[in-house]
């Protein structure tokens, strides 16, 4: 069976707009290397939309920085799912699931393969509830925002998601990356 991940980068008090960070190069190098141990993304339209075509754009034109260019480069390359009830696609390495996408995902965890990265904000909670996300990559920037979209909103969850440590990594940045396994 198939590890599904989930990485994202959050502030001290838990929102996730990317528009508000700034990444270093050793933190898109580890996001890189995260990605070599994966072979499928899962993603939400919005979260497509955001990642494709601009990496797409970075790993074409190689208009980055080097961190940046190697990041892109390793990301478009792995193959995708969208999950989307209206979105068309012209992108040969991504597919559509229009419904159920616990389901989907629980497929794809059955079939053989490296790991599953999982990004999606929207059904995290539902994904998250059902048992799915088996490790989490929560990179903590040492911005608080105060504003914008939760990891978790409130409520979302049944029940809580019982985590167990599996390391930390400091940047200089100040940022801290977080890896979990679920109990």
């Amino acid at each position: 069976m198939r590890t599904v991940t989930f990485g994202m980068n959050i502030s001290i008090d838990g929102y996730c707009d990317h528009t508000l960070f700034h990444p270093d190069p050793t933190l898109h190098d580890y996001f890189t290397d995260m990605m070599r141990d994966v072979d499928l993304l899962f993603f939400g339209r919005v979260m497509y939309e955001l990642m494709f075509p601009y990496w797409a754009d970075v790993a074409r034109d190689q208009s980055g920085t080097p961190d940046e260019n190697r990041f892109a480069a390793t990301l478009t390359a792995i193959d995708r799912i969208v999950v989307s009830r209206s979105l068309t696609l012209k992108d040969d390495k991504a597919q559509i699931v229009r419904n159920n996408p616990a389901e989907a995902l629980r497929q794809l965890k059955q079939l053989p393969g490296k790991k599953i990265s999982v990004d999606t904000v929207s059904m995290l909670p539902e994904l998250a509830s059902a048992g799915l996300i088996d490790e989490f990559y929560l990179v903590v920037h040492p911005v608080i925002i105060g504003r914008g979209r939760r990891l978790f909103a409130d409520g979302s969850l049944k029940d809580n998601l019982d985590l167990k440590l599996v390391s930390t990594r400091a940047f200089s940045s100040g940022c801290v990356a977080h890896h979990y396994h679920k109990r």
